[in-house]
């Protein structure tokens, strides 16, 4: 998709001056469900309206909601971050962008979106991993800021029921559902889907296993999406983006979210600082059960990094290196999920 061919309010927002701050040059970023603005010293993200069933954005009265959402939500671990609600107003063929606590102006409210300060580029998480300076310490410092998040994070009631098979199984079947038209097609092969989902029902049958953690107090209101793309580690770790649209991708077991940064730790080549968070949560908080659940996460983790790869390059609105990058991730994912399906099965 060319520039000319993207929604009017988004080419109003890769102009420098539609901001009434300054502003150099805006990048755009794009993903399967968002429009992310890089624009002088903030961050303008818009949802895309889209309908993926475990995803709704499809009229303006969702896309609010769910700004609002991502703003309580990510305010959590991330609250001089997460600034504020927009809006997009338009007037004949005019737009202007404006906060949504004082909002004036005679034009229709035809978007709504969030207004975030600007973290540093250079220490972004994965930033670190591609110069090689991610260490221990980095590690260390993120571990001291999840376990009390988790320890306060909402639990129990209604809560525990996402942390059963059924409603586990729920999340992780709908994921083969989806890709089984993509079967074949360059990213993910036959055998790699049959290995990994037989692999995922034969854990999701031992029903046992989950209530254990249940018991355990360890299904919380958690982050949902906990991988070096979310966090940065500048003078503190801020860990952000958090999962907003979908209480069961956030309402999880403490290992499944623990689960996604080793896996993502494992997909850049990083083992040994996988191994070593791991093993520096579970001395922090206590939680040895984790270790049981790992290899089961980390495999729902990989595949749905890949699903989301196969979407993203699928999205129409990417141009063709978007498109291919994702599919190449995707497939990196598919081979990961299948490992770690393979592990488990032998050990």
């Amino acid at each position: 998709m060319t520039t000319e061919t993207l929604p009017p309010f988004v080419q109003f927002l890769l102009r420098p001056e539609s901001y009434a701050h300054p502003v150099d040059r805006v990048e755009l970023v794009q993903t399967h469900i968002s429009y992310v603005f890089l624009a002088g010293d903030f961050v303008y993200k818009f949802k895309k309206p889209v309908n993926f069933g475990f995803l709704d954005f499809s009229d303006l009265a969702k896309r609010q909601f769910y700004c609002e959402q991502e703003l309580l939500l990510n305010r959590r671990l991330c609250p001089n971050i997460y600034l504020g609600l927009v809006q997009i107003q338009q007037e004949r063929e005019s737009f202007s962008l404006i906060s949504s606590d004082n909002a004036q102006g005679a034009g229709a409210v035809i978007e709504y979106g969030i207004q975030m300060r600007r973290m540093p580029e250079e220490r972004m998480m994965l930033n670190l991993i591609r110069t090689g300076t991610l260490k221990k310490s980095h590690i260390e410092a993120l571990v001291a800021v999840l376990v009390p998040f988790y320890q306060h994070a909402a639990g129990g009631g209604d809560i525990d029921n996402f942390g059963k098979a059924e409603a586990v199984a729920v999340n992780v079947l709908e994921n083969f559902d989806q890709t089984r038209a993509f079967i074949g097609h360059g990213a993910l092969s036959q055998a790699q889907f049959d290995a990994i989902s037989s692999y995922a029902r034969g854990v999701l049958a031992d029903t046992a296993r989950f209530q254990k953690r249940i018991d355990a107090g360890r299904i919380r209101d958690c982050h949902g999406d906990l991988y070096s793309a979310n966090i940065c580690l500048a003078e503190k770790p801020y860990i952000y983006d958090c999962i907003e649209f979908n209480q069961r991708f956030r309402y999880c077991d403490v290992a499944s979210d623990v689960a996604f940064l080793a896996m993502d730790l494992d997909y850049h080549g990083l083992e040994p600082l996988s191994t070593y968070f791991i093993e520096r949560f579970v001395a922090v908080s206590g939680d040895t059960g984790l270790v049981d659940m790992l290899d089961f996460y980390k495999c729902y983790r990989a595949y749905v990094r890949g699903k989301i790869g196969l979407f993203t390059a699928n999205d129409p609105g990417v141009d063709e290196a978007v498109r291919k990058q994702n599919l190449d991730n995707a497939a990196r994912y598919f081979v990961l999920a299948a490992q770690y399906a393979a592990a488990a099965a032998n050990l």
